[in-house]
């Protein structure tokens, strides 16, 4: 049975991006996506997900927030995948000390076009190793 993946970015085109590079793995499916963390909250207690892909900088409700309160509505493993989460920032290790498994930096900016090819393999060996598979 494949492993659900919720995908979490307020960017329409990454939330699409993003949802392409887990589908090309058969052991996971996409099973939700939101544009902000209070609809993460929700769409997180409804669907269930073994492992959620959130993002940072969000409207409404930022990523940093939305981690705080996954805690209290799903076990599901958090993945951040942000343009503000570069190695050793303030944001990442804020990820890192609210719970999040892995911190993936998206690598041209907010606007990520290259994710795939390059931070595509990261994404779905992260998700795979926090689902167990």
């Amino acid at each position: 049975m494949a492993k659900k993946v919720l995908v979490v970015d307020d960017s329409f085109v990454m939330r699409t991006l993003i949802k392409e590079i887990v589908k090309a793995d058969a052991a996971l499916e996409v099973v939700g996506e939101a544009s902000n963390g209070e609809i993460a909250l929700t769409a997180a207690k409804e669907l269930k997900p073994d492992v959620i892909l959130l993002d940072i900088e969000m409207p409404t409700m930022d990523g940093l927030e939305c981690l705080k309160r996954l805690k209290l509505v799903s076990s599901a493993k958090v993945i951040i995948v942000s343009s503000v989460a570069q190695t050793g920032s303030p944001q990442a290790l804020q990820a890192r000390r609210d719970g999040a498994v892995d911190v993936i930096a998206k690598p041209s900016g907010a606007m990520s076009l290259d994710l795939g090819e390059k931070k595509g393999h990261d994404i779905v060996k992260a998700i795979r190793k926090a689902a167990g598979i």
